[in-house]
């Protein structure tokens, strides 16, 4: 029986994170969680933070129970902080899981040209000044966290 992974897909908006976490839902046959599109789906403001927060943590639950089941599991939450990809780890860790940690990356012109073209709630909100913010305080992955992971890799798409 193979070891199941959790694929943690992490960048700021605009980086490729839902079209990479994509990719390896269909190459891993995986359950991908994406708290932006369930959140669409039920109606409820990208931009509204309380929930988001209590979304995520029941998804990191389903999460845990189906990588416990021995299924992979992508999760793509934008994970900014180092603690919350630590508290991802951990929940790998706990399941039995091995844990990968991808860091998608791209300059803020190009994130602002990226997040324009798809337009939504993002495109009013997150202007290049608003994406230049958020790169300057998100605490990118050192190498030395990386190698906590199974597998950790930097990617500029």
């Amino acid at each position: 029986m193979h070891q199941p992974i959790l694929f943690l897909v992490c960048g700021i908006p605009g980086a490729g994170k839902t079209t990479f976490a994509k990719v390896l839902e269909q190459k891993h046959n995986a359950l991908r969680l994406c708290p932006d599109e369930w959140m669409a789906d039920l109606g409820v403001d990208l931009f509204d933070e309380s929930f988001r927060d209590r979304l995520e943590k029941r998804l990191m639950k389903l999460a845990k129970t189906v990588l416990q089941q021995g299924s992979h599991v992508v999760i793509e939450f934008g994970s900014w902080a180092k603690e919350e990809r630590l508290t991802l780890l951990k929940l790998a860790r706990e399941a039995g899981a091995e844990a990968h940690l991808y860091w998608l990356d791209a300059p803020v012109p190009e994130l602002a040209r990226r997040v324009a073209a798809r337009g939504g709630a993002d495109a009013v909100f997150l202007s290049e000044a608003a994406l230049q913010e958020i790169s300057e305080r998100v605490e990118r992955p050192t190498l030395e966290e990386g190698a906590l992971f199974n597998d950790f890799r930097i990617i500029n798409p």
